[in-house]
């Protein structure tokens, strides 16, 4: 194994330690620990510190319209390959939590690609948009929701604006 597979597995980890932690901190949060949920954010930005630094020393960042493209790609793989399969599996085994989980990504990953997209043919006109996402599925869209997500049906207030 060479260092760049070793950075791409170091990188891939301190990733998942990162959405694992987060997750951790909010349930220990809904539960009242709001001091090891803090503990848990805090670790979970060192692990993104960790991961950044792998993934820029492994080359993974390249100019905007590089990194729009390889997010198209990425987004389209995901949608088109990864979640079908993922969702045949689910099906087979009657694992119906999965099957959402997959279902809603699979939906969502398309929108991203399309936002990419949009984005990468307006690219230089620095028009100002906002975005949301719905905390439910990840449905994410241009300006602030109106009604239901058209995903999984959450009310608009289960949106959050991104920075």
């Amino acid at each position: 194994m060479s260092s760049k597979d070793d950075l791409k597995a170091a990188f891939t980890g301190e990733s998942m330690a990162n959405r694992t932690y987060l997750a951790f901190a909010k349930k220990a949060d809904e539960e009242g620990y709001h001091q090891i949920a803090k503990l848990f954010r805090a670790a979970a930005a060192a692990e993104t510190v960790h991961a950044f630094n792998h993934f820029q020393r492994m080359g993974g960042i390249g100019t905007t319209m590089d990194n729009l493209k390889d997010a198209i790609s990425g987004e389209t793989y995901e949608f088109i390959k990864m979640y079908p399969k993922f969702i045949d599996a689910s099906k087979e085994e009657g694992d119906n939590r999965a099957l959402w989980s997959f279902e809603v990504a699979n939906k969502v990953e398309k929108i991203h690609a399309e936002l990419y997209e949009k984005a990468l043919d307006e690219i230089g006109k620095n028009e100002e948009v906002d975005y949301y996402v719905c905390s439910i599925c990840g449905y994410t869209k241009e300006s602030e929701p109106r009604g239901k997500c058209p995903i999984c049906g959450a009310p608009a207030p289960k949106f959050e604006k991104t920075d």
